[in-house]
């Protein structure tokens, strides 16, 4: 899709969403808040984007990150890592949150779209293989706006929606054209285990139908010549102690609802933040993951992207969004 396609995506976006900055129902809690007028719903953000950091990010995928472990661009010659941008605010809330500085603490700033694009343009300018917004949901007006600017000033990177899978289909349908490469969680199977750790009995339905509506939009991942995304749908999970019967319904459900040609990223690295119950208060154990990972291969998923390895490795992947650089990244 060239520039003027892209244009026309966003301008046609940005007319069928912006009646929800006067009643804003962008999100399955559907607030009806007049941003316009300073009204705050459940993620508690308002008319503009507010941000903590925006990085080049080296610990996502690797095909949104690049080379495995590059920290430097000039060590291989080869641009590397994820253009991430922080957003602030949240509304789905898990109460084990490793991000809990941001979407339960609203740590950050407002900027407007003309400062957002410059962020999205420098990221482009420092090598990033893609701009990766994470948690845009209740900010994809100011989002598909900062976009716009962007792109007619040059930005041309796969624009990447990483959201934790609390979304309406039918809000996605208007970011077709737009959004490249689709990486939605799926958290929950379990009603009661999304009441428990999210607030809303409703997860899985919502989840379930979002995925559905990338997976008609971007049904297969498709690289460059480098080994990175370019567009596509990666599904991922955190699996949680003690919770492994609701990761392999949501593997049994991904693989006989949708294709096991569906990339997974299985992940091991939760830890106990913020709220999390005392049941919750244990990393899981790598047998919980391997029993996780083997269903994942015996139902036939083709590509998946697995955090075996931190099970020996001793470099923690809890961010503190306090600092200026949030990841503890060794070199």
């Amino acid at each position: 899709m060239n520039i003027e396609e892209k244009l026309v995506c966003l301008d046609r976006a940005l007319k069928n969403l912006l009646e929800n900055e006067q009643s804003c129902r962008l999100c399955p809690r559907e607030c009806g808040v007049n941003r316009e007028k300073g009204e705050r719903g459940f993620c508690k953000t308002g008319i503009q984007a507010s941000l903590s950091h925006a990085l080049l990010h080296y610990g996502e995928e690797p095909v949104l990150s690049g080379i495995a472990n590059c920290r430097d661009k000039s060590a291989s010659g080869q641009a590397c890592g994820s253009g991430t941008v922080f957003f602030s605010g949240c509304h789905l809330k898990c109460v084990f949150c490793q991000n809990y500085q941001l979407s339960w603490e609203h740590r950050g700033e407002c900027v407007s779209e003309e400062d957002l694009a410059q962020m999205m343009l420098r990221l482009q300018a420092n090598g990033a293989l893609n701009i990766n917004l994470v948690s845009p949901t209740h900010l994809i007006l100011p989002i598909l706006k900062a976009l716009r600017i962007a792109i007619r000033r040059g930005l041309d990177l796969p624009v990447v929606y990483n959201s934790n899978g609390y979304e309406k289909a039918d809000i996605l349908r208007n970011l077709e054209g737009i959004v490249d490469i689709y990486l939605p969680d799926i958290k929950f199977f379990s009603d009661d285990l999304a009441k428990h750790l999210s607030g809303v009995s409703d997860y899985f339905f919502f989840a379930h139908t979002a995925v559905c509506e990338m997976y008609m939009q971007k049904p297969a991942l498709i690289l460059d010549k480098r080994g990175t995304a370019k567009e596509g749908l990666i599904i991922r999970h955190l699996i949680l102690p003690d919770q492994t019967e609701d990761s392999l319904h949501i593997l049994d459900w991904i693989a006989h609802n949708l294709s096991t040609s569906i990339c997974l990223s299985l992940m091991s690295q939760y830890q106990p933040c913020f709220k999390a119950p005392p049941e919750f208060q244990k990393p899981i154990s790598s047998e919980e993951f391997f029993m996780v990972l083997d269903r994942a291969q015996n139902l036939g998923f083709q590509r998946i992207f697995s955090q075996a390895e931190l099970f020996t490795s001793e470099e923690p992947l809890t961010p503190d969004f306090s600092r200026k650089k949030p990841f503890h990244w060794k070199g």
